[in-house]
């Protein structure tokens, strides 16, 4: 089955003889078909979240599995998610074939061998607590398609992200996210229209999950793991946003709640040193709003 994207032309485009303005507005006028595409699949990645979400409060992980860009993807916005979210990298963790140096080179052949889905997923001890989230453009992609027969095979929750729709890969998956971003400007370069849906798609399914795991308060990043300067100002700006401090009392607060946000807002509001408000933030499953009601006027 081919690939949509290289087995059909979009609108023509004579680019070797269009000057750069003129290609970039070419590829803009595709990129404008991305988030319409995406917004057609919008239920099935929400219910993508509402099994995500249930496996991790249980202790399960979330596993993406991919091929080339698909596989990058992955790789990306699992590793984003320990800095927003203060996560463990445990928790969200992406698997790319060929291994970590096909990260910044391509590995032939890496993505033909469906075996070795297997064997990277035993690797990281995969589980039938877990979920895996299979990417691949041409939902086609033999390394893709042996990690979700694995995952299948041992129980575990599946989830496919593919712009073929119909592909072996949506057939296979319990959840099947499907976008068609119709062809692509250059003949076969899954990275473009395609690799913008599926890195949509990703951020999606992280950030609504962790939002439901109690990660965010209002649209505030309130887990965020301090580890610069930088995260250091947006945390302390944070704390006195919402304890009303000073920008240095916050910035004290957040040093005796070892540079916990959350910590240092429930300490503040409920009078609390900073094991006691790790406790409650605990007792609420880390909702903040739990404690503290709604966001500030």
């Amino acid at each position: 089955m081919s690939l949509k994207a290289e087995s059909e032309q979009p609108a023509p485009y004579p680019l070797d003889s269009m000057s750069s303005l003129e290609i970039v507005q070419a590829m803009q006028a595709e990129d404008r078909k991305i988030a319409q595409a995406v917004a057609a699949a919008l239920p099935q990645v929400a219910r993508a979240v509402d099994m995500i979400v249930p496996a991790l409060q249980a202790g399960g992980r979330l596993f993406y599995i991919g091929a080339g860009t698909s596989g990058r993807l992955g790789v990306l916005d699992a590793a984003e998610c320990v800095p927003t979210f203060s996560v463990s990298p445990e928790l969200v963790q992406g698997l790319i074939a060929g291994g970590i140096r096909a990260m910044t080179e391509a590995v032939e052949g890496a993505e033909d061998h469906p075996a070795q889905a297997a064997r990277d997923l035993r690797a990281r001890q995969f589980d039938a607590g877990d979920i895996l989230c299979a990417i691949a453009a041409s939902g086609t992609t033999p390394y893709a398609i042996g990690a979700l027969q694995y995952a299948a095979g041992i129980g575990a929750g599946t989830i496919a992200i593919s712009c073929k729709p119909g592909s072996a890969l949506e057939a296979l998956a319990d959840v099947a996210i499907s976008v068609d971003v119709g062809a692509e400007l250059i003949r076969g370069s899954t990275r473009l229209k395609s690799g913008s849906a599926q890195k949509m798609i990703l951020n999606m399914l992280s950030t609504a999950s962790m939002v439901q795991l109690g990660k965010v308060y209002g649209n505030l990043m309130v887990d965020v793991k301090v580890s610069n300067q930088k995260l250091r100002e947006r945390a302390r700006r944070l704390v006195a946003q919402l304890t009303g401090l000073s920008p240095a009392a916050a910035d004290d607060l957040l040093v005796a709640a070892n540079l916990e946000v959350k910590t240092a807002v429930t300490m503040q509001h409920l009078a609390l040193d900073a094991p006691a408000a790790r406790a409650q933030l605990r007792g609420v499953d880390g909702r903040l709003r739990s404690i503290i009601g709604d966001l500030p006027e």
